[in-house]
Formats: C-alpha cells, structure tokens, sequence
C-alpha cells in the first residue's frame, strides 16, 4: 500500500509541476502597473501612458493596469505627489518628458530628474506646428511672412506652460527663420487637449504640439500639421513637409518616458525593463507606435540617467539663447 502511496504521490507531484510550469510559462511579468499622468487627458503624457499600458496588457505582460491624471503646477503637482507618498507607490510609473529638464531649469518646480528614480526613455516625439483645416495657412512660408510683417499676430497655443517644450519648438521654428525668437507670441494651456480645442474655435492661428497628439486628427481632416522637426520625412507621416524643406535648419525629437519614486530598488527596476524591453518587441507596440507617429527611443535605467544629464546641458545652452534663462 506505501509502495502504491508513493507512486501516486510522485504522480500528483509531476502532473502539479507541470502545471505549475505551464502556467509559469504563460505569465505576465509583472503583475499591477499604475501609471500616474502629471496632465490632463488628451496630451502627450496621457497619450503614451495609456499606449503604454494597452500594449502590455494587450501582449500579456501585465497584468493590470490603472491610470491616474494629476495635472497641475507645469507637471510638479504629480511629481511632488510621488515624491511625498514613495512608500505607497510601489507599483508606480509616471510618464515624463523633456519638460522635467525645461522646468527644473526654469525653476517652475523645485526638483529635477534626480530626485526620482528614472526608470526607462521609450519613444521620441517630433515636434509638429499645426492649424485648423480651414486655415488661411497652407504652409509654413505663409506663416513666416506672416510674422515677418507683424509677429503679435501670429498667436501659438501650446499644451505647456511658457518656456516649455511645446514653446521652446516653435520658438526655435522661428529663430531658423531668422526670426527674434523672443517676439513670439505663445498662449500657455493645460494640456494638449485645451490647446487643441483653442485652435479649433480660433482663439489662435497655430499649434505647438508634439507629432502623436496631431497625426490621427490630420489625417481624418480635422486639422492640417504645415511642418514636423525631424530631418526627414517620416514614414509614419510621408505628406508632411520637415522645417528643413523650406530651409529651417530646426530638428528636434521629444523623448517619452518613466520615473518611479525615490528609493526605488533595482531589482524592481529590472523587473520594468525586462517587460518594456519585450514590449518593445510586439505587434502590439507597433500598432500603437505607428499609429502616434512615434519613434522607439529606449534606453534603461542607467542609460536613461546619463541621457538626462547630457540633455540638460543642451537644453540649457538652447534656453540661453533663446533669452529662456539668464
């Protein structure tokens, strides 16, 4: 009867290894993702956020996944939030961007990068300057004589707060032109959902966004986007004319990404980018990234940190010689 016992014991012992094993092999890789937005819905931030969790969650590496929209102080509401509740937000990721560099510069918000744990950079965003689809604009050369004879007219909202990124843009737009930089009239909203609705009932001419929150609207004829900062056309976007096509020299790509709260553990950091790096290998990914116009622009922890640090010795000069900063 032991003898019996036993091999039926080890057969029940197999057959629960096995589907242990199995539903080892099918597991998402982390459990809960939270994911804290510093804007409101319709920008930039809240755009790759959700992007990013719909494809983990589309391609099985998480399990759960919440949103929460924080808006507030140019970004320092929610970046003050997750400094101040670290113990509890475990689980956390807050969607970032080269703002966080503009505005500790600036002095908008107190901290920097450094007092967060960056976690990954994951996409790059041209820059797109855009008007209704009834416009009296049709090109960027337009708007250029345009703000040559009278640079109060030309009214440019943005989804950021002035001397941020969607102001640095365009700011630099009209510098490549020859233009005084400081001239140029930016009207600051809260997101990029508020800007977009100021151009569409013409409270101004123009929009400073980035590419991904314009390319759908674009090509459902909703809006018309004059020009893109990258160096080439892109194949998400191959009817869209680059600044440098008429001569403007200005480039520039809006980096995504995630920070985590302070004290943050590497083994926790680990188990991030071991998910977003397959992320980054799906059809899932693509299908969101295409469809934003986004470019993959990944680089972990570390890399990320560095990248940091190199980008705030750039946009300083920028801003210094844009008259942003002393």
């Amino acid at each position: 009867m032991l003898k019996v016992f036993k091999k039926r014991f080890t057969a029940s012992m197999i057959a629960a290894s096995i589907a242990t094993l199995s539903s080892s092999a099918f597991a998402s890789e982390l459990e809960k993702l939270h994911f804290l937005i510093p804007g409101g819905a319709g920008g930039g931030w809240d755009m790759t956020a959700r992007g990013t969790g719909d494809a983990l969650i589309k391609s099985d590496l998480v399990e759960q996944v919440s949103f929460q929209n924080l808006s507030g102080g140019g970004g320092g509401k929610a970046i003050a939030h997750l400094i101040e509740t670290a113990k509890r937000q475990e689980d956390t990721l807050m969607v970032n961007s080269t703002p966080i560099v503009v505005r500790s510069l600036t002095g908008i918000f107190p901290q920097s990068f450094r007092d967060l744990t960056p976690v990954a950079a994951t996409i790059a965003d041209y820059g797109a300057i855009v008007v209704a689809a009834d416009s009296k604009f049709t090109s960027w050369e337009q708007v250029s004589a345009a703000f040559k004879e009278n640079p109060r007219s030309v009214k440019i909202a943005g989804g950021s707060a002035r001397g941020s990124m969607d102001h640095l843009v365009v700011a630099a737009a009209f510098k490549g032109e020859g233009f005084d930089a400081r001239k140029v009239r930016y009207i600051a909203y809260d997101a990029g959902g508020k800007a977009m609705a100021a151009l569409l009932s013409g409270e101004t001419q123009l929009l400073s966004t980035g590419l991904g929150e314009v390319l759908e609207m674009s090509k459902n004829g909703q809006v018309r986007i004059l020009a893109v900062t990258a160096p080439e056309r892109l194949p998400a976007a191959p009817n869209i004319p680059t600044l440098k096509e008429y001569g403007n020299e200005t480039v520039f790509a809006n980096w995504r990404g995630f920070f985590a709260a302070p004290g943050t553990s590497q083994e926790k950091l680990d188990e991030w980018n071991q998910a977003l790096s397959k992320m980054y290998k799906t059809e899932q990914w693509a299908t969101v990234r295409d469809r934003n116009g986004w470019i993959d622009n990944y680089k972990a922890d570390k890399d990320f940190y560095k990248f940091l640090e190199d980008q705030e010795k750039q946009m300083g000069d920028l801003m210094r010689e844009l008259g942003f900063l002393k």
